[in-house]
């Protein structure tokens, strides 16, 4: 079967789709073009008004590429919507995530890995999914649902199979992956389960680190910490750690479970055991009410914490959410100034981040173009190496591009 798989949407949708693609290719499949697939897979995201018109225009593509391939529609668009997909065409399907896997299985115990040509070189493994947090903004925990965990004995055999075959990288992904609970362990737990059961693949060199990848700010408890001080660099010291406001009275309004002040006493933590760790994060700018002070609350709240990187998101207005009713909607031309300031801002964090990294020695994956820092900086790719390689390095002044 030739096939063809768009992705749009978060890291979550990335692996679901790498996934996807992975299983076709074990079952003799091969990647095309659109124009030649019999089967697209269109992986949809629904996080904003503006998401879903692009997962609309991604379908109307993958029907107008060819006249005969079968349109499979999945994702969190579709979970919301699913009867205005099906009217496009006859030859779309929509699959609920939930019973994506049965439609097209996947087993990387018996080869389905998400390695080699097409894939990246860093592994991810989705250990969860859903979502019981409402914040006022997002609409994704009704698309996709309850927190859920997948099985903590299957997690451990995936990233065994990848280790075995020989990544260095594992990211560990979920909608909210702080919930993690499954057979008695929590996040934490997993991630001593996974340090004991990755430890003994050292061919070419090391073991495979492991990287958490987007966590909610109220789900980083003391073991946690404790767990990533303590491996030495097996667990990423980094972490993607969503504030979305520098500003308690728009948290609240929000529906975020913490406090500005709260959030900057958990960072400094993290510091204390941590010196070098290395932080992003998200935040919107112009949510419902926003006023000029909010902002600058939130611009200085992100300078003191000392991010490396910033994502901006000017609030998009998503139908069917508490934020989208409200009446005091930010005008446009202001979410977009104070979207720039922060775009400028991040840019000078991520500079000053990196310069007090140059002279010390960390691990780095190497990619095609760059190699990937344990602090998520993005260097030449060292001598003598080839993509996958996990090897230590000393940070040299930044040069212009990777």
């Amino acid at each position: 079967m030739k096939f063809s798989v768009i992705n749009l949407g978060c890291k979550v949708n990335r692996v679901e789709s790498d996934d996807v693609a992975a299983a076709l290719i074990a079952q003799g499949g091969r990647s095309v073009p659109l124009d030649e697939a019999d089967l697209v897979v269109v992986n949809t995201c629904t996080v904003t008004g503006e998401a879903d018109k692009k997962a609309r225009k991604a379908v109307r593509q993958a029907l107008r590429a060819n006249g005969f391939s079968q349109v499979l529609v999945t994702g969190c668009a579709s979970a919301i919507d699913p009867g205005e997909f099906r009217r496009m065409d006859a030859r779309v399907e929509v699959v609920p995530k939930g019973r994506l896997s049965d439609r097209i299985p996947s087993n990387p115990e018996a080869g389905a890995l998400r390695m080699g040509e097409g894939f990246r070189t860093r592994v991810s493994i989705k250990v969860q999914d859903g979502c019981d947090h409402a914040c006022t903004f997002c609409i994704v925990h009704v698309a996709r649902g309850r927190a859920t965990s997948v099985p903590a004995g299957r997690v451990i055999a995936e990233a065994v199979a990848y280790a075995r075959a020989g990544a260095k990288e594992i990211v560990l992904t979920g909608i909210n992956l702080g919930s993690y609970a499954s057979e008695g362990l929590d996040l934490a737990g997993l991630l001593a389960r996974l340090l004991d059961r990755t430890a003994g693949f050292r061919d070419r060199g090391a073991a495979p680190r492991i990287r958490v990848s987007s966590i909610e700010p109220q789900d980083v408890d003391e073991a946690l910490i404790d767990i990533m001080a303590r491996s030495e660099g097996r667990i990423c010291r980094h972490l993607h750690l969503p504030l979305q406001s520098g500003s308690s009275r728009v948290l609240s309004e929000m529906a975020r479970d913490y406090s500005a002040d709260w959030f900057e006493a958990l960072v400094s933590r993290m510091y204390d055991r941590m010196p070098m760790l290395s932080l992003s994060t998200d935040v919107i700018v112009g949510f419902p009410g926003e006023t000029e002070e909010d902002f600058l609350m939130t611009r200085d709240l992100v300078e003191r914490l000392r991010f490396s990187r910033l994502h901006v998101f000017p609030y998009s207005l998503r139908e069917g959410t508490p934020a989208a009713l409200r009446t005091d909607q930010v005008d446009d031309r202001v979410k977009r100034l104070r979207a720039a300031e922060l775009r400028r801002l991040s840019a000078e964090l991520g500079r000053r981040d990196y310069e007090r990294r140059v002279g010390t020695v960390e691990a780095v994956v190497v990619e095609e173009d760059c190699a990937l820092t344990e602090s998520y900086h993005e260097v030449p790719v060292p001598l003598m190496t080839v993509p996958g390689d996990l090897v230590s390095v000393v940070i040299q002044p930044p040069a212009k591009g990777c």
